[in-house]
């Protein structure tokens, strides 16, 4: 190790960009597990930015003449300076990451901005159109761009705020349908499986924050060819989280295969984070037959207090290391101790008279962590949610039992209710509700038929339209109902959106219930492959409108989010047909919901440092309080302007009345205040309501995106 640290010094004597890039790849090398799921971490993933103005300072490509079939040039190259002659731009660009740079002068027209996924990123959204059947209801949104910087813009509107999360991913079939460094990874690729999973584990990776910590789900849908290989991926990205994988049958006449069997089926990974647990169905989803009896008058369970997932190590935590006092006589709990850092040993704790202290330590002895906070077991312990049971003073055991935040959560809204207390204190307590019946691992339901519940359905809502491979409606509807269907203010996200499933299920579910979810649909505008020769061979170029009004995004998500709200094709006529299974009326009926569609765009720190970039920033503070109502879309000419449910204040001189109106309003969630004085923004805060949040403008911004997520 250390004849490599002073050989990567030596070559970033001579060239400190290939030290840096030798000691990048070194700490990956060294990083490795020696067991698990080992893959090559592919150079991050490139994308061209068609339609963004080139700037000096860019990174770009030279495109390939116009009509030609040929790549593109994969070389990258700097903008240096951008001049004029007859009303014709040209640029002089040096190449990158060489040596000796070649110089050149290239029409600008004959140039694309690219952006590499190790750059930081500052995004802001254009709206390009909206629908709006759904009066005061919030907004759906549909994002076209690349999925990995949209995920990034979303940390700073939706971090840990994201109930469920649904994507089905490009399954890495070989087939030219999904692209990695603007080349398909096409099945001759030695790479293959490895650029997949680096290319869907950055995404995870960012994906982990946006999701609500306290209760979420991610579910993906995949097929044979990599779901071993994501099922390990999972368990390395969520290694607290609980996993379960499900057998769907999505075809059951099957894809016949010489010398194979036929493929009738799809896998869907379930990831519970938090205390996300699966609710109980109206059918068990194999067969007709109800598999679980009411829950109506059974007692509520006890889990055990100490973590079990083996990263649950003294220390990982410092908090939840801490003695649990129990009685020696009653072996009932007597207090709950301080945690202690990790220099002190267990043993040097004083304990109180006739008490011994309970650790959660592992069976074979090792020092692990308890489930919740000391605060938090104080204050379970006066409400009768914890409790001692089975204990040993000699051995200086006991079983901690307690209720899970799902259960006190019912507790307190009556679901469940308290029929007693035990000597010690703990609730007694049964739950009130028939609950249904325990879904299988095996799906068998003919609503989730891929044809007739998605392409079929799919060719009445936007006819003559064609999409491959939809997904079945019924079947994204039933996978979120298990975990959302009691939440009627979820957020659900899908960065791989396709089509447009997830954001058409969450509107059924709201109608179903009056529920105010929201859906955010992230797509990019790609081609399709074969489409992609025939307007090269036109002369058209991504960017140009005719090429880009046959992308997936222009062409299939927007129209189809569009039909199904209003109920009308892209033509204007009534949508044929009726939907099916749970819930049955005409599709033309449409939905009483809102939707925005919208474009990622690119800015730089100082047009937002400087305000220029408000009208791009504005949609993400609208997204980040509730995507409802109005939009503060300009800066405010009077120095500050409120809507209803956040406002903005830009000049501080104005403060008191900008407060007064805040105050006046009980619906405002977030208050975005522009200022670079900390002092003057906390001056300004205090005179908020404690239930708005304040953000301070532009720092909590360019804060969020100055670090590299997800490289």
């Amino acid at each position: 190790m250390s004849r490599l640290t002073d050989l990567i010094a030596r070559a970033r004597a001579k060239d400190a960009a290939l030290g840096d890039e030798l000691e990048r790849e070194f700490k990956a090398l060294s990083a490795r597990k020696s067991f698990g799921l080992n893959f090559e971490r592919h150079k991050p993933e490139t994308v061209e930015l068609p339609g963004r103005p080139v700037r000096k300072g860019d990174k770009v490509r030279v495109l390939p003449k116009r009509g030609t079939l040929q790549k593109g040039d994969p070389t990258l190259w700097k903008v240096l300076t951008i001049s004029k002659v007859d009303d014709v731009k040209f640029a002089e660009v040096a190449e990158l990451n060489v040596e000796e740079p070649t110089i050149k002068e290239v029409a600008v027209a004959d140039l694309v901005v690219v952006a590499e996924f190790r750059d930081y990123i500052y995004p802001g959204l254009k709206s390009t159109g909206k629908v709006e059947e759904g009066g005061d209801r919030p907004y759906h949104s549909v994002i076209n761009g690349e999925n990995f910087h949209v995920l990034e813009a979303l940390t700073y509107t939706h971090r840990g705020k994201v109930d469920a999360i649904y994507i089905d991913p490009p399954y890495n079939t070989g087939a030219k349908d999904w692209k990695y460094n603007n080349d398909y990874v096409e099945s001759e690729d030695l790479y293959r499986h490895s650029k997949w999973l680096a290319f869907i584990e950055r995404r995870l990776r960012i994906a982990k924050e946006l999701l609500n910590p306290s209760r979420s789900v991610l579910i993906i849908t995949i097929d044979e060819k990599e779901y071993l290989r994501l099922g390990l991926l999972l368990e390395q990205v969520f290694p607290e989280a609980a996993i379960e994988m499900v057998t769907s049958v999505i075809s059951a006449k099957g894809v016949a295969r010489a010398g194979q069997f036929s493929r009738v089926e799809e896998f869907i990974f379930f990831v519970k984070v938090g205390d996300s647990f699966v609710e109980l169905g109206e059918q068990n989803m194999l067969d007709d037959s109800r598999s679980a009896s009411s829950e109506i008058g059974k007692n509520v369970n006890w889990l055990g207090l100490r973590r079990r997932e083996p990263t649950a190590k003294r220390g990982a935590r410092p908090n939840q290391f801490y003695p649990i006092f129990v009685n020696i006589e009653t072996g009932y709990i007597h207090s709950i101790g301080d945690p202690i850092s990790d220099d002190i040993d267990r043993n040097e704790v004083k304990v109180p008279e006739g008490c011994f202290a309970v650790w959660p330590l592992r069976p074979n002895g090792d020092e692990g962590l308890w489930g919740i906070t000391p605060e938090t077991s104080r204050k379970y312990h006066e409400q009768g949610f914890i409790r001692s049971r089975n204990h040993k003073p000699e051995k200086g055991t006991s079983s901690i039992n307690y209720l899970p935040s799902g259960t006190v959560k019912a507790i307190f809204e009556g679901r469940i209710e308290v029929v007693g207390h035990d000597p010690d204190g703990a609730v007694q307590a049964v739950h009130k509700e028939a609950k249904g019946v325990i879904p299988k691992r095996v799906w068998n339901m003919p609503s989730h038929n891929a044809e007739s519940g998605g392409s079929v359905l799919l060719s009445k809502i936007i006819p003559n339209r064609r999409f491959p491979f939809p997904k079945s409606i019924y079947a994204v509807e039933d996978a979120l109902r298990f975990f959302i269907g009691k939440n009627p203010q979820a957020i659900v996200l899908d960065f791989f959106s396709g089509s447009g499933t997830t954001a058409h299920a969450v509107m059924r579910l709201n109608k179903q219930d009056g529920g105010r979810r929201i859906s955010i649909s992230v797509t990019n505008n790609e081609v399709a492959a074969d489409e992609q020769s025939n307007l090269r061979k036109a002369k058209l170029r991504p960017g140009d409108p005719e090429w880009e009004k046959w992308g997936i995004c222009d062409y299939i998500t927007k129209p189809r989010i569009k039909a199904v709200i209003t109920g009308k094709t892209p033509d204007g006529g009534d949508i044929e047909g009726d939907y099916k299974f749970s819930d049955c009326f005409p599709m033309a009926d449409g939905f009483q919901e809102n939707a925005e569609f919208f474009t990622l765009t690119y800015e730089t720190p100082v047009s937002v440092r400087h305000n220029v970039s408000f009208e791009r920033i504005a949609p993400l503070l609208w997204m980040r309080a509730g995507s409802q109502g109005s939009r503060i879309e300009k800066i405010p000419a009077q120095g500050w302007d409120v809507v209803e449910t956040y406002g903005v204040l830009v000049s501080l001189d104005q403060a008191n009345l900008f407060c007064e109106a805040v105050q006046l309003n009980p619906e405002i969630r977030v208050a975005f205040i522009v200022t670079d004085d900390d002092r003057r923004f906390q001056a300004v805060t205090r005179h908020l309501p404690a239930s708005v949040e304040s953000v301070r403008l532009y720092e909590s911004y360019l804060s969020n995106f100055r670090f590299s997520m997800g490289r």
